[in-house]
């Protein structure tokens, strides 16, 4: 039996013109590969040892023939928005895009808007193989193909989302090689940071061109907390602030890197920083945690930290948060980070930030009656009411996730969803935590 938690207070009620929304990505959820060219993500999967529980996405939770029962379960909760992404390797396939008509279509028919992200780490192979991210012709592909899905897209979709976390791939794909392609280049992966912001730019003009009026892009963002007062770690810590918080945040936002990063970028940077910083119609930050840090360690070797292995040259060490409850995936649980990031990006570009939407949210817990998650979420929409109240202009608010799924290289170890998977029968169960929401959004008049 499944309980539901109630806080003792209501949620504070969120303006009437607040967008509510849930978040997926293609190749955690869609399966069917078969039905599609290869991306980075197959490739990378099929290597052993670089996926924890050794699963890949095949299946997934087959959205692919799924998706009319998944639209049901979005519109049953009751939330206004459904961001999900467009493989770019199926949009290459023959017939890739009908499944995206059908899915738009299936949404719009439910009363749902349609919130597509273009890119979310599934770099089709082929491309990948001519260079992928560290060349600069990407950018240009991925601006044709921008305009192919928005010539087909446009006329039903009129919220868009670029690229997902440009950081994380950067980082975890090219810099450290724990996620797909697999690079191990630390620094010298800088030019993949460059080439998706660059892709981003070119994004936005392939949209406008196509008539598009409400383009954002989904960053990751979290505080920095020094791990010390001590001068080594507060410049540890900046450094990291810079590479999680400002390296994609300050060309689009101030049209300028941040000091000494762009001369360590290729091309023409001043030219592309006026491509890249092309205005957007909202800003969407992706929030989990807070991250303290500080100088490196003595040397010792490789560290384990949030599940994954950090080498000994990086100028920092993440340190563990204490003292703040921890969801199964080891991340802590401080929802008044939520509010401190918001106001530091508020008070840092001022009126150079455009609208803000959160685009993602959420924890890994097990169970289907999942009161930790709930207690996750009242307590950030609390800390972002509390934010809205301070001045910061926030538009809405995407749960990760609407179901459990392929959590990358976790593989099927992590659960983040609003609704339980049965990966061996396909079953989907609404969590308590989806019982929760729905309530939620019921009492703000959805």
């Amino acid at each position: 039996m499944i309980t539901r938690m109630a806080a003792s207070e209501p949620v504070p009620p969120f303006p009437h013109d607040f967008l509510w929304g849930v978040s997926t990505s293609a190749h955690q959820i869609e399966g069917a590969v078969d039905e599609r060219v290869p991306s980075v993500w197959d490739a990378f999967t099929e290597q052993p040892g670089r996926v924890k529980d050794g699963s890949t996405a095949v299946v997934a939770c087959d959205h692919y023939h799924r998706y009319r029962e998944d639209v049901a379960l979005i519109a049953g909760l009751g939330v206004g928005a459904y961001r999900f992404s467009i493989s770019w390797p199926r949009v290459l396939s023959p017939g890739g895009l009908d499944f995206y008509d059908r899915l738009v279509d299936e949404l719009r028919g439910a009363g749902v808007r349609p919130v597509p992200t273009l890119f979310h780490w599934d770099l089709p192979l082929s491309v990948e193989d001519e260079g992928g991210w560290l060349k600069r012709d990407t950018a240009s592909r991925f601006a044709e193909y921008t305009a192919q899905v928005a010539d087909r897209l446009g006329d039903r979709v009129d919220k868009w989302i670029t690229l997902n976390e440009p950081a994380e791939h950067t980082l975890l794909g090219h810099a450290l090689g724990q996620h797909a392609p697999g690079k191990e280049l630390l620094f010298d992966a800088l030019p993949v940071a460059h080439h998706q912001l660059l892709a981003h730019g070119l994004g936005v003009q392939a949209l406008r061109a196509a008539g598009a009026t409400d383009i954002g892009i989904a960053n990751s963002h979290g505080p920095t907390w020094p791990a010390s007062d001590e001068p080594a770690d507060r410049e540890a810590a900046d450094f990291y602030d810079v590479l999680l918080n400002r390296l994609f945040a300050d060309p689009l936002l101030l049209g300028q890197y941040p000091e000494g990063i762009g001369d360590l970028m290729p091309g023409d940077v001043e030219a592309d920083l006026k491509v890249i910083s092309a205005p957007i119609d909202w800003y969407g930050m992706n929030f989990y945690q807070p991250t303290k840090v500080g100088a490196p360690l003595p040397a010792g070797g490789a560290t384990e930290f949030s599940g994954l292995t950090l080498p000994p040259e990086l100028p920092f060490s993440p340190r563990e948060i204490e003292g703040y409850p921890v969801t199964d995936f080891g991340w802590p649980v401080v929802p008044e980070a939520l509010t401190e990031l918001l106001l530091a990006f508020r008070d840092r570009y001022g009126d150079r930030l455009p609208p803000v939407v959160i685009t993602e949210n959420g924890c890994s817990y097990e169970g289907i009656d999942d009161q930790e998650r709930i207690t996750y979420l009242d307590g950030h929409l609390r800390a972002l009411h509390r934010a809205m109240e301070a001045g910061v202009d926030v538009r809405g608010y995407f749960v990760w996730s609407l179901m459990d799924n392929f959590e990358w290289a976790e593989g099927y170890a992590r659960r983040f969803g609003l609704v339980h998977v049965d990966y061996a029968t396909q079953k989907r169960t609404p969590k308590a935590s989806y019982h929760w929401l729905r309530d939620v959004l019921r009492a703000q008049g959805r």
